[in-house]
């Protein structure tokens, strides 16, 4: 029987962060369906964060607008007169038209009216990227500048061929430069995986279902899949520990343990998972040019008591691999966001497409509130990755509400531009099922989103 241990704190801190997010975006894309309406002299009679069938936290109403907040946290809305929308206000479409109403307007109005939430998302992309590159600049590990490589945190990458200590070179024959972008790429990769194996290029064969087996396994998101290679270093140790009088000391290198090679992360950890508090065990140092040897007694739970290096910085100095930030000024920073804002929208396109494509399997790791909650910190409210997580939240938002489906943006947009190509206005009938048939199809989507969070392939493996 598996006991389900729940950290609350955690669990906590990653709604707060989600619920913070979803507000900021839902409120400015409606804002901008709401301010293009009022633009061209719509009248606009709800404006809701979330949504609130049968009754309000808080509502005011000030002029012809009622604001307020919704109980159901599934997004918001706007209600603009006139149009078919999720309200599903048929009476009011029974009356003759009126000039303040949306279906008065010509198509181009009611095509910025119905573009206006997507634009503010691709808009607030740009400034929320350009932000970060000025506050905290531009991260980047060459990938040429890791030393012993990579390590790969799932068997599945062994099963695939890949060796820890691998350079990851090309995925599909273009060069990898960054190693940001080593796992993005592979995930969309389409054929091969060149590497760099003990001073030779290998070229590795990838399968189609890459993402299903890794979703199957439940591995996307329960911690990173793959890491910088590094060696077993020691960056502080207390004096009064057990280590400390066994001899071990800041800047030594633990080689092996018992005789077993643990001269990095990977093959320590793997060791260092079967043994047990008390137990004694044999190491090899490497302390500069002399090799010792150490006897100690585990503590806490089988560790040795030492803390290794933990910043990219620390790293960096132990000529590990290269941690290069670049700040930018407000002018540099505005086209650099949006540069920013084009390659993660082409990721995500790139996710899409092997969604849309049954063989990848890519479908069993689709998600709802529970996937989008787990990429926010559970440990600390980091300001610089809750924006980060936020401006890409921002782009889905936006290409996700351009998709030509009923009751979305890019529903309406659709059967706008098709007005105006042929000149002939669908009937308001036509939209109210076109809207329900939308919605059902949403409503289905959302379901299995948030089913598989909970329920999902592979539950249980």
């Amino acid at each position: 029987m598996e006991l389900l241990v729940i950290n609350w704190s955690s669990v906590g801190l990653k709604v707060a962060q989600l619920l913070l997010s979803l507000s900021i975006l839902v409120i400015l894309h409606e804002f901008g369906h709401y301010i293009t309406a009022k633009w061209f002299k719509c009248r606009v009679e709800k404006f809701y964060l979330f949504f609130d069938p049968w009754f309000s936290i808080v509502k005011k109403k000030v002029g012809d607008t009622v604001y307020g907040i919704g109980w159901l946290p599934l997004g918001g809305y706007v209600k603009i007169a006139g149009m078919v929308d999720e309200s599903m206000d048929k009476e009011a479409l029974k009356l003759p038209p009126q000039e303040w109403e949306f279906r008065s307007k010509p198509a181009w109005q009611r095509l910025i009216i119905m573009l206006g939430g997507v634009t503010v998302n691709i808009l607030l992309a740009f400034i929320i990227y350009a932000g970060i590159l000025m506050v905290w600049g531009e991260k980047k590990i060459p990938a040429s500048s890791l030393k012993y490589g990579i390590s790969f945190n799932d068997s599945i990458f062994n099963d695939l061929g890949f060796k820890n200590g691998d350079k990851i070179l090309a995925v599909d024959g273009k060069p990898v430069v960054q190693y940001t972008d080593i796992l993005k790429k592979v995930l969309v990769v389409n054929k091969t995986v060149t590497v760099e194996r003990e001073g030779k290029e290998t070229t590795l064969d990838m399968p189609v279902n890459l993402i299903g087996k890794l979703v199957e396994k439940k591995k996307l998101t329960e911690g990173p899949l793959i890491s910088p290679r590094v060696p077993v270093m020691v960056a502080a140790v207390d004096d009064s520990s057990v280590a400390y009088q066994a001899g071990l000391r800041v800047g030594d290198v633990i080689l092996s343990i018992d005789s077993v090679q643990t001269q990095f992360f990977d093959e320590f950890s793997a060791f260092m998972k079967k043994q047990r508090k008390g137990e004694t065990v044999d190491m090899v140092v490497k302390r500069g040019n002399e090799t010792l040897h150490l006897t100690t007694t585990l503590v806490n739970g089988g560790k040795i008591g030492f803390n290794p290096p933990s910043s990219h910085e620390e790293f960096d100095s132990l000529g590990i691999y290269k941690f290069e930030i670049k700040k930018y000024g407000f002018l540099a920073a505005l086209p650099a966001g949006v540069k920013r804002a084009g390659v993660e929208l082409q990721f995500y396109i790139d996710q899409f497409k092997k969604i849309l494509s049954p063989e990848t399997g890519a479908y069993k790791g689709v998600g709802g509130f529970k996937a989008m909650g787990s990429v926010f910190s559970g440990t600390e409210w980091n300001w610089e990755h809750f924006w980060t997580i936020t401006a890409f939240f921002s782009i889905i938002l936006a290409f996700m509400n351009l998709l030509p489906i009923p009751a979305l943006d890019g529903g309406h947009v659709l059967f706008t531009l098709g007005e105006m190509v042929t000149g002939r206005k669908p009937s308001e009938k036509f939209l109210e099922y076109a809207q329900i048939a939308g919605m059902i199809i949403l409503l289905a989507l959302m379901l299995y989103a948030n089913g598989n969070d909970w329920f999902g392939w592979g539950k249980g493996r």
